[in-house]
Order: structure tokens, then sequence, then C-alpha cells
């Protein structure tokens, strides 16, 4: 028993490893080759883990070359539009100026259902609002709505606005996060300070506190359960 939960562990650091140095790409988000590669490197993992008559590494050394090989592919995908275009193919308008292009739908053996279905998930319930919808490499629809029937900004209405960047988390479960206050030019002293101001004596009661491109601090106490 501790042979198998042993060798269980070792197959699973190594494949979340391998899955970690090939990228943070979701399932959805996966080129066919990635998708195959996945698959493959989950089967090689299984059949060492339930029989222990194996071999551990007849299953570590083919997971370990998929990686290589995934890695070469990659690096010839960044340098090669030909080869990108080979072994990922090309993205498909599937609605062009406002009309479905039957060919392209036939080609992507995509039906009319398949399509409705996406737009409804972006959305986007009736196909007239539709400018262009182009299936991409990984099997995502992108969808460009008309123009008339985009949403209004405030480019559109000639309304000023700030610049927004992205808040700096100060406090995570009760941790304090020095890198971030010290890039925000501040200390702890400050912190503390600020959050006795609303009653918070101990930042280890704090679940989450962020700060804000304007300087607005943001924090949520932890629930007593």
């Amino acid at each position: 028993m501790l042979i198998i939960f042993a060798r269980a562990l070792i197959l699973y650091t190594v494949v979340i490893i391998v899955m970690r140095v090939m990228g943070k790409r979701q399932i959805g988000q996966l080129q066919p080759f990635e998708l195959a590669v996945a698959i493959m490197i989950s089967e090689l993992a299984a059949v060492p883990m339930q029989n222990t008559g194996i071999p551990l590494v007849n299953g570590i050394v083919p997971i370990l070359t998929l990686l290589i090989a995934q890695i070469l592919i990659s690096f010839i995908l960044l340098k090669s539009n030909r080869a990108r275009a080979f072994i990922c193919g090309k993205p498909r308008v599937l609605i062009e100026n406002g009309k479905i292009n039957e060919a392209n739908l036939q080609k992507e053996m995509f039906t009319l259902n398949d399509l409705m279905e996406q737009l409804r998930i972006k959305n986007i319930p009736d196909i007239a609002d539709v400018e262009f919808a182009i299936l991409e490499t990984n099997g995502q629809l992108s969808v460009i709505p008309k123009s008339q029937k985009r949403p209004v900004n405030a480019e559109d209405l000639g309304v000023p606005t700030e610049y927004e960047g992205l808040p700096l988390n100060l406090v995570m479960d009760g941790e304090v996060n020095n890198r971030n206050l010290e890039k925000a030019g501040l200390d702890v002293g400050w912190l503390k300070a600020e959050l006795r101001k609303f009653g918070v004596c101990d930042v280890k009661d704090v679940l989450l506190a962020s700060l804000d491109t304007r300087g607005k601090l943001f924090f949520q106490i932890k629930s007593k359960v």
C-alpha cells in the first residue's frame, strides 16, 4: 500500500510540473496538439500508477519525452507562421459583414445550431446584431457586434476618464504583503493606522485589503464562523 501511495505521489508531482511548464492555458483554450499531449500524459501516468509491476521510469520517461516535444513544437510555432498555420490551423470567418458564410460553416463542420448556441453564450441572442463571427484555432468563437449594437463607452460620449491600474493587494487572509506596500511607497504603520480608523485593531482579522491607483483602501474583515 505504501509503495502504491509513493508511486502515485511521484507521478502526480511529475504531471503537475510538466503541465506547469507547458503553460497556463485552460482546457478550452488548448490547441488540438496541446490537448492531445495533455490526454497522452494523463494516460501515461495512469498506467504505472495502477500497475505496480510496471517500472515507474516507464511512465516518467514518455511523459518527459512529450514535454520536450511540446516545448520544441511551441518554439517552432513562435518562429514560423507557416508551421503555425499547418499545426494549429487558421481562424475561420463564419459571419462576415452581417452574412453567414455557409462554405466556412461546412469546412469547420459547424452547424447553424452550434453557431446560434455560441452567440447566446456571448450574450447575443439575435444573429442580426453580429457584424463578424470568427472561429478561432482553439475552438472559441470571437464575436464583433454591429457598431450600432455595441455598448456606449466614455470615449463615444466624449467623457474624460482617469487612469485605472491594477489595485495592490496589501493584506491577504491576515498576512501583510510587504512587497506591495513598498511598491505603493507605504509601510505597515500606515496600513495599521488606516485600519484603526475603521475600528480594525489587528491586521490578522482582515480577509482582504487592497489599494487602488487613486489611493482608496478597500478591506473586508474575516467572518467569525
